[in-house]
């Protein structure tokens, strides 16, 4: 018997292997690099570098692609195209971003992240830890791993290769967000229900992905979209299997009722993770539900629809509602996110083509946003009873006159609270319009009223804190309570995503035309 070497086309897989070697070399630098300082900023300068390799190797790719159709690599597992490109190019962007919050500290000199992940919270190890200087930096390369696999995500059309890719990316997750330096408790609990939830959703979609198989024989996402149409007698196997597989990309998006390990999450992660979390994870789940819906079950669409509307109306009806009672910010943004997730589904209403572009461009201003948001948060601080800084200011009452204090901020919190309601000359306008346009053509317009009430209802909370934090004065005797950070790096990645959700609300043509050309798959199924 003779073994044929298989022929792989490295090339395509360009950024990626840029990202993952990097991630893989970022553990090399943990063993070898004792101090924690030098490795610090080792690590930084290591991650920086190769995002921005990967995204110069992305924009290189695209215009080769130009005029051509795409890539088939590994036989078929992972498809180059530019509707993959257009989703790395995003992800790249949200993790050059990331990265500089992650690396951010206070005027303390206090960084987001424990000093030391594998002892107690609170324990003598701890503090020990703390005095000695010692900083988890390893977070850089279980960022870079993370998006190495979102990436990965994005291009494969293989169910069980899915899968890796997704498993790929979670992991790193389920680790970054257990390592918060303050309310620590509140992050290993946090990260628990994300692992426990997680596997849960790992093992449904691995489950559907075998009853789909063992209905069609395929597992390639446009071979079982041929399959589909000719397939006789197991209806019952096929709908259960593609549900299942639908369920376990939907946890990822964070769309009731798969939500649960969303606000848990996004409390008690380091706000840098949940930054990254909120921007990344949505966009590389989307992009795969797009792969799977347009190419593997579009010949199913009039069988799965119900379970589409059913989940956009339950996410935008419950993330609204109980996004109205919250007290605490970040788990305010955590169901607005679950609101979110609804919009997104609102899109696949239909399976039209108009779809492929409008999604792109939403979750591209929905996650600069919600990147901005959280660098604003990490900014806004109690005062420590030494008179320094302490933990983040999470309530909603401690943003009273923030205007006051720190008008940039307050503006920039303003402008992206405004992005997210989706007001007219903010990037969130221009994203919404796009979804809902993709569901009006698709027919789906009772649809598209029931989310734009639920984006009226949600303007309530955006409103409520921009009405604390410029109309309402700072409670007597707590005028000393807050510190207002000046960290360069989070200013920067506040200044850059302000900027771009202005520009992306005024001047969208150059980008919506971007992600319309990319709105082609090579790869076609059913």
């Amino acid at each position: 018997m003779n073994f044929v070497t298989p022929e792989i086309a490295w090339a395509p897989l360009t950024p990626i292997l840029i990202v993952l070697g990097a991630a893989a070399a970022g553990v090399l630098v943990e063993s070898f690099i004792k101090t924690p300082a030098t490795r610090r900023v080792v690590q930084l300068w290591l991650s920086g570098a190769a995002l921005l390799a990967a995204l110069v190797a992305v924009v290189v790719q695209w215009g080769g692609l130009e005029g051509a159709a795409g890539t088939v690599v590994m036989s078929g597992k992972i498809t180059v195209d530019l509707q993959s490109l257009a989703w790395q190019l995003m992800l790249l962007i949200f993790a050059v971003l990331s990265v500089l919050l992650f690396a951010s500290k206070t005027s303390d000199n206090e960084e987001s992240f424990t000093a030391l992940g594998s002892v107690a919270p609170g324990s003598v190890e701890e503090k020990l830890a703390r005095r000695a200087g010692l900083q988890v930096t390893e977070v850089f390369p279980l960022a870079l791993f993370a998006v190495g696999g979102m990436m990965l995500f994005t291009c494969v059309t293989d169910l069980i290769f899915l899968f890796v890719a997704l498993e790929l990316f979670s992991l790193p997750l389920y680790i970054l967000v257990a390592l918060a330096r303050r309310r620590r408790l509140l992050s290993q609990e946090a990260a628990l229900k994300y692992f426990l939830l997680g596997a849960f959703s790992s093992a449904i979609f691995l489950f559907g992905a075998a009853l789909v198989y063992g209905a069609t024989t395929q597992i390639d996402v446009a071979f079982i979209g041929i399959a589909i149409e000719i397939v006789d007698g197991r209806d019952g196997m096929l709908l259960l299997g593609a549900v299942m597989v639908i369920v376990g990309l939907m946890f990822k998006i964070g769309a009731a009722p798969f939500h649960s390990w969303v606000p848990d999450v996004y409390q008690g992660a380091p706000t840098p993770v949940t930054a990254f979390m909120g921007a990344a994870t949505k966009a590389a789940a989307t992009a795969a539900l797009i792969r799977v819906m347009y190419l593997a079950f579009y010949p199913l669409e009039w069988e799965l629809s119900w379970m589409f509307w059913a989940v956009a109306i339950l996410s935008m009806a419950l993330g609204t509602v109980l996004a109205l009672v919250q007290t605490d910010i970040k788990r305010m943004l955590a169901y607005s996110a679950v609101a979110h997730a609804g919009f997104i589904l609102v899109a696949f209403a239909g399976l039209e083509a108009e779809a492929l572009a409008a999604l792109p461009f939403y979750l591209l201003t929905y996650g600069l946003a919600t990147i901005g948001a959280f660098a604003i948060i990490t900014q806004v601080r109690e005062r420590a009873e030494d008179g320094g800084v302490g933990a983040e200011a999470v309530r909603l009452g401690q943003w009273a006159g923030l205007g006051k204090r720190s008008p940039l901020l307050a503006g920039a919190m303003a402008l992206f609270l405004l992005s997210f309601a989706g007001i007219p000359l903010t990037a969130g306008f221009i994203g919404k319009f796009e979804v809902f346009s993709a569901a009006v053509a698709g027919g789906a317009w009772i649809l598209v009223l029931i989310a734009v009430i639920a984006s009226a209802v949600a303007a309530f909370f955006y409103v409520r804190l921009i009405v604390l934090m410029f109309f309402t004065d700072v409670p007597e005797g707590a005028e000393d309570s807050i510190a207002v950070g000046n960290e360069p790096l989070s200013r920067v990645v506040i200044y850059l995503t302000a900027i771009a959700i202005l520009v992306l609300g005024i001047l969208p043509s150059g980008v919506l035309e971007l992600f319309q050309e990319s709105a082609v798959f090579l790869v076609i199924g059913g």
